[in-house]
C-alpha cells in the first residue's frame, strides 16, 4: 500500500496532539488555521495509515529495561511471545551485545522478579537476561516533539483541564481500571463511549481522567512512526557516570532534542538513554556532545535499533508504522 508522506499541516497537527493528545478539533482549529472537519479527516488518515497513534500509559509502579539474548533460530518466536505481554511496553531488535531490548512496567520489584524468572525464564530460546531496574525517569518519550510549531503557537494549544473542585480526590478502582484500559487502547476515546460501555456516569469518567492525569498516574502520549518523523535512526546508550554528574546534568539531558528517554538505573550502567538521530553519521557527533555535557561519564555500550517490534499498545512493522493494537 502506498502511503503518502506527511505534509506541513499533518506535522503541525501531530505536534499539537503531542502537546495535548485529547484536544478537540474545535479547540485546535483556530490555532492551526484550518476547520475542525479537516483536522478530523487528517487525523483519521494518519491513524489508519499507522503513522501515528495515541496511548494512555500507567505511571504508577516499577519500570525496568531488560536485555535479552536469544538462540538465533528462536528470535522470531521469542519476540512474538514477548510482544503479546501487556507488561511490556517497548520491544526492540538491536545490534551489538543484545538481541532484544524490552521496556517493562510492573507493580513492584516482586512483580519484576516474577516476570523475569517465571515469564522470561520459560520462553524457549531465551539464553541470557540482564535486568536494569529504573530508579528515576529524567525524561520520557511522551515529552519528545516534532518541533513544527513555533513557541507562540505551541503556547496556544489548550492544555488538559485540572480536576473540578467538587471532583473526588480518590478514583475508585473499578473506574480507574476502566479508564486505564480504554485510554491505553485509544487515548482519544470519547468520555461518552467509555461511560456507556461500563455503565458509569460521564461526569465520573471525566473526573477520573482529569484526576489521574493531574496526579501523574496516567500519561497520554502521541507517538509518530520513526521513518516519518524526520529522525529515522534510533539508538540506545548505556552510560557509566559519577552520581554527581548525573544530578547536575538532569536538566540538560531533558533539553537535548535527540534524547527520547533518559533513566537512571541500579545496574552497572547508571544512566540509560534512548536517542533518535537524523542520520547514522550523527552517532559519533552525538556521542562527543554527550560526553562533553557529562564530565567524567563514559559510554560503556551502545546499540542501534534494527527494528521496533512493539511500541506501547501497537505492533510495529518493519517500516516503523503501526500494524494495529496488540490486543
Amino acid at each position: 500500500m502506498q502511503v503518502r508522506q506527511l505534509d506541513v499541516l499533518d506535522r503541525r497537527l501531530l505536534h499539537a496532539l503531542q502537546i495535548e493528545p485529547r484536544a478537540s478539533w474545535n479547540e485546535l482549529a483556530p490555532v492551526l488555521g484550518v476547520d475542525a472537519a479537516t483536522l478530523g479527516r487528517r487525523w483519521e488518515r494518519i491513524r489508519a495509515d499507522g503513522i501515528a497513534w495515541i496511548s494512555g500509559i500507567p505511571n504508577r509502579g516499577q519500570g525496568a529495561l531488560v536485555e535479552i539474548e536469544c538462540a538465533p533460530a528462536h528470535l522470531e518466536s521469542t519476540a512474538d511471545a514477548l510482544a503479546g505481554d501487556d507488561r511490556l511496553f517497548v520491544l526492540d531488535d538491536t545490534s551489538g551485545s543484545r538481541d532484544l531490548l524490552a521496556t517493562l512496567f510492573v507493580p513492584d520489584l516482586a512483580a519484576l522478579s516474577s516476570y523475569v524468572v517465571d515469564s522470561l525464564g520459560t520462553i524457549p530460546g531465551v539464553r541470557t537476561v540482564r535486568t536494569h531496574v529504573v530508579n528515576e525517569t529524567l525524561t520520557e518519550g511522551g515529552n519528545w516533539r516534532l518541533r513544527e510549531l513555533d513557541g507562540a503557537t505551541a503556547a496556544r494549544i489548550p492544555r488538559s483541564p485540572g480536576p473540578r473542585a467538587r471532583a473526588a480526590r480518590i478514583v475508585p478502582d473499578e473506574i480507574r481500571d476502566a479508564v486505564m484500559f480504554e485510554l491505553f487502547r485509544d487515548a482519544r476515546a470519547p468520555i461518552k463511549t467509555i461511560a456507556q460501555k461500563y455503565d458509569i456516569a460521564p461526569q465520573r469518567v471525566s473526573d477520573a481522567i482529569a484526576r489521574l492525569r493531574h496526579d501523574g498516574d496516567l500519561i497520554l502520549r502521541t507517538d509518530v512512526a520513526r521513518a516519518y518523523s524526520g529522525w529515522p535512526v534510533y539508538a540506545w546508550y548505556f552510560v557509566e557516570a559519577p552520581a554527581a554528574t548525573i544530578e547536575a546534568a538532569r536538566t540538560a539531558i531533558a533539553k537535548v532534542p535527540e534524547v527520547r528517554l533518559a533513566v537512571t538505573s541500579s545496574s552497572r550502567y547508571n544512566l540509560i538513554l534512548a536517542v533518535w538521530l537524523r542520520r547514522l553519521t550523527d552517532v559519533n557527533r552525538f556521542e562527543i556532545a554527550l560526553e562533553n555535557a557529562l564530565p567524567g561519564a563514559r559510554i560503556a555500550d551502545r546499540s542501534v535499533v534494527l527494528r521496533i517490534r512493539k511500541h506501547m499498545n501497537q505492533r510495529i512493522g518493519p517500516d516503523t508504522r503501526s500494524l494495529g493494537p496488540v490486543n
